[in-house]
């Protein structure tokens, strides 16, 4: 969703600078910023920008820099003329030099002329707008393909811890059964074996991680079918991610084994980086 667009054009008296940044954002947040002349069509440039970025905190910005010998401030000669006499009457003896200087910094000495936008001005600037549109999109698209690489490494990490920490199961399951028949033993009562068996099944099925497996692998499937989609799908990823945690958290809780839980701490912090990452995703 970050990004960074900038366009020039040279006209005949000045120079036209477009320059869009884009930053995370839930939903859009544009800012303009041109000179007033232009502020009749930002209406039209908002929809355009929207259309085009979609999403993120995006700032405008249209720069004017004139380069020739044009320039929208006139001297306002009859109010100069005005301030000199009557300077006069109360210097009559001062030097027209300093009157003029003092003139010129009065109220409303200058005035500024109102531009109207010449149309075939404005499809030129429109041009190179959509030049920088391009070029950001074409930013936020290079990105994307680092980030798409980041996140199936990730992905894959994900899915190898946790066949490592499967590989425990067995041992698992075990050292509770020998943990379970020490206990009994130390009370020196005879126990039903085919009662302790239903009881042993019952205790283990509440450690059982196999849905958690299987929901975590579907989900890791559906985040990588998701981000080949052509469509946005920033939130979506960010909905898959929060089904993941839970999966990866009722693991841990459930495994009741040191070395499962340290795999468990690895899955979480690959999956923090992948919602760090996604943030980034349109």
């Amino acid at each position: 969703m970050t990004g960074f667009g900038k366009a020039t054009l040279q006209l005949a008296t000045k120079k036209i600078t477009v320059e869009i940044k884009s930053l995370n954002s839930k939903g859009l947040d544009l800012n303009t910023r041109m000179p007033s002349v232009y502020r009749e069509m930002e209406l039209n440039l908002r929809n355009q920008i929207a259309q085009s970025l979609e999403r993120g905190k995006i700032d405008f910005s249209l720069f004017v820099e004139i380069t020739g010998e044009e320039t929208s401030s006139k001297i306002n000669a009859p109010i100069i003329k005005g301030y000199i006499a009557q300077m006069r009457e109360i210097l009559p003896e001062a030097d027209p030099t300093e009157l003029m200087k003092m003139a010129v910094r009065m109220p409303d000495a200058l005035k500024t002329e109102r531009d109207e936008i010449d149309p075939e001005e404005w499809k030129q600037i429109q041009t190179v707008i959509n030049q920088a549109l391009n070029n950001i999109n074409q930013f936020r698209k290079d990105e994307g393909v680092t980030l798409e690489k980041e996140f199936l490494h990730r992905i894959a990490n994900i899915l190898n811890l946790m066949n490592q920490a499967l590989a425990f199961d067995a041992e698992r399951v075990e050292t509770i059964k020998t943990r379970l028949r020490s206990a009994l033993d130390e009370l020196k009562e005879n126990v039903d074996e085919n009662r302790f068996e239903q009881e042993l099944i019952f205790y283990l099925e509440k450690y059982d991680i196999t849905e958690e497996k299987v929901r975590l692998e579907s989900h890791l499937n559906y985040f990588i079918e998701t981000l080949a989609g052509n469509e946005a799908n920033g939130r979506k990823l960010g909905f898959i991610t929060q089904e993941m945690g839970r999966e990866i958290n009722t693991m841990g809780s459930k495994s009741n084994h040191s070395e499962m839980q340290k795999l468990v701490v690895m899955m979480k912090d690959e999956l923090e980086k992948i919602k760090e990452q996604v943030l980034n995703v349109l």
